[in-house]
């Protein structure tokens, strides 16, 4: 039995129509090639004029609001934190250190006396902060004097006006020995605090300093310092020139540009003053009679610019009627050349 002639068929890929392009195909292919390439140089395919530029989308940084309270608190931290540095760690060297803003203040400050130069005025050593003392000191007052120059303020008590003692030749007042022993007692050495008031003429700081506290009687201020009539004076405040005024060593200063303090008035230093010379305490225990500090600068002021007027006073030169051979030098009045008169 024959087998059939084999027939002669076209590829499979040739003929199948699932590998023939469909009407159209090809057109959408172009199309889509041709948009590409618009969308590549940035035109519309369909007009072929530049298309705009799509506007992005806005982004908001949910960190934007973190960032900037941080920035807030960080400024408003390094600000009170240097503005704490200045009010209670920052130390005042001297009087040059203090500003005018301080003294408009009227601002408290703690420190070491370190040395009683008279009566009523004394150098204060700043020390702020902590440290100072107790088991956590870690910082210290100078003790010599190359350690302390410069490094001190001058302070001049207000309110009040001690015994004199010999400065620049002058004699002393009466009193002043007394007067310079008890501030020395009270307060040489020990912590107090002032008020600053103003700068006077010297330089020195006008300043309300107050009576350090008893270590057994922390409600009570003593000096044992005896005054004038008998008995030692117990404290009633710790006003220290308001004290030493009580206790008899100091007038009441009335003259101009005299300050008390914030919560004085010169009232309760005149009392105080009637009170001890009632008492006849300190400089009044031989009576009123007596020339006050104020009177005694005066009177030494009014000496020396009297002698210096005296010193500057010349005598007038006087005068004779010399030769003219005398007046001009022989010679010259010989062969100098003299000026004929008018005739």
């Amino acid at each position: 039995m024959s087998s059939p002639p084999p027939q002669h068929c076209e590829p499979f890929a040739r003929t199948s129509s699932l590998f023939l392009p469909l009407p159209g195909q090809n057109a959408q292919k172009s199309r889509g090639h041709e948009h590409q390439r618009a969308a590549s140089r940035g035109t519309d395919p369909d007009s072929g004029e530049a298309s705009p530029e799509p506007t992005p989308p806005v982004q908001l940084d949910t960190n934007a609001a973190g960032i900037a309270l941080a920035f807030l608190l960080g400024s408003a931290t390094a600000l009170g934190a240097s503005a704490a540095y200045r009010r209670f760690f920052k130390r005042i060297k001297n009087a040059e250190w203090i500003t005018p803003d301080v003294l408009r203040r009227r601002r408290w400050i703690t420190g070491i006396v370190t040395s009683v130069g008279d009566a009523d005025n004394f150098r204060l050593y700043h020390t702020p902060g902590f440290g100072w003392r107790g088991l956590l000191k870690f910082r210290h007052v100078p003790v010599t004097y190359r350690g302390l120059r410069g490094q001190t303020i001058h302070i001049r008590m207000a309110g009040m006006d001690a015994p004199e003692g010999s400065h620049f030749g002058r004699s002393a007042q009466p009193y002043a020995a007394e007067a310079l022993a008890w501030l020395k007692e009270n307060v040489e050495g020990r912590r107090i605090k002032c008020q600053l008031l103003r700068r006077d003429q010297y330089n020195r700081v006008v300043a309300l300093p107050l009576l350090p506290r008893a270590v057994l009687q922390p409600w009570r201020w003593r000096w044992t310092r005896q005054g004038g009539g008998g008995g030692g004076v117990t404290a009633r405040t710790r006003n220290l020139p308001l004290e030493m005024v009580r206790a008899g060593w100091g007038a009441v200063y009335v003259q101009k540009g005299a300050e008390y303090g914030s919560d004085w008035e010169k009232e309760a230093y005149l009392a105080a003053e009637a009170e001890a010379q009632a008492a006849r305490r300190g400089m009044w225990q031989n009576g009123m009679d007596i020339e006050l500090p104020s009177d005694y600068k005066k009177r030494h002021r009014m000496a020396e610019v009297q002698a210096k007027v005296e010193e500057e006073v010349e005598e007038e030169p006087v005068t004779e009627d010399l030769d003219p051979k005398e007046q001009v030098g022989f010679w010259r009045w010989i062969f100098g050349r003299r000026k004929r008169r008018p005739s």
